[in-house]
């Protein structure tokens, strides 16, 4: 089995989508939940930790690699979607959305025009779980990623269009998304929210600005 967390909320008072930035790591909230995701795989037989090389993916991974005793290996094809508006606010009612500027960049909802190809993550999100399954052979794996790579293997695995409604995503912060094999066949999808109490009290999940 491979479990494919989401990192916890981020620290990020200005609002922005911080996408692939440097220097966005967890809030105080954000590493109690990863606290609480590394809990709820105790006693599990995980052999194998990988993380996005984004900061807050890292800071996620760090009280696995603790209670696990495992390194934190680094795998690039989790990481964040790239995205035109990067560093913007993009909020309801938020400038870059309502500059007319930008209205050309958001024209293909299905591609997405204004970031990476839901395929090219598609593709470089069911490579890295493949891998991950491989490295915890007969064992389980974590990977620390991000919500819409996550979202997006996901639906690329049930077999679902790519493109999607944003505010339907099932992938709060520190769930995980289980994948279920049956030797190298994928024969279940799993999701549980070991941070729910905690996600309570997120400014992330009540602003939706986290990635």
């Amino acid at each position: 089995m491979v479990h494919v967390l989401r990192h916890g909320e981020v620290y990020n008072p200005e609002k922005v989508l911080y996408g692939r930035l440097p220097g966005y790591h967890l809030s105080e909230l954000g590493v109690q939940m990863a606290k609480a995701a590394a809990e709820a795989m105790a006693g599990r037989d995980v052999t194998h930790l990988v993380a996005s090389p984004l900061e807050r993916a890292q800071q996620t991974a760090a009280p696995f690699a603790e209670q696990l005793g495992l390194p934190i290996a680094v795998d690039e094809r989790l990481i964040e979607s790239a995205n035109f508006f990067e560093g913007k606010r993009v909020g309801v009612g938020d400038g870059a959305l309502r500059d007319p500027r930008n209205w050309w960049v958001l024209r293909d909802p299905r591609t997405p025009s204004w970031g990476e190809p839901y395929t090219v993550i598609a593709a470089r999100m069911f490579a890295a779980l493949m891998a991950a399954r491989e490295a915890a052979e007969g064992h389980e794996a974590v990977c620390v990623s991000h919500q819409l790579p996550i979202w997006t293997l996901r639906r690329h695995v049930e077999k679902k269009r790519l493109w999607h409604d944003p505010r339907r995503r099932e992938c709060g912060l520190a769930s995980f998304t289980s994948f279920h094999f049956d030797d190298t066949k994928i024969v279940g999808i799993g999701y549980s929210e070991p941070a729910a109490h905690l996600i309570a009290l997120s400014a992330t999940a009540r602003d939706a600005k986290g990635a």
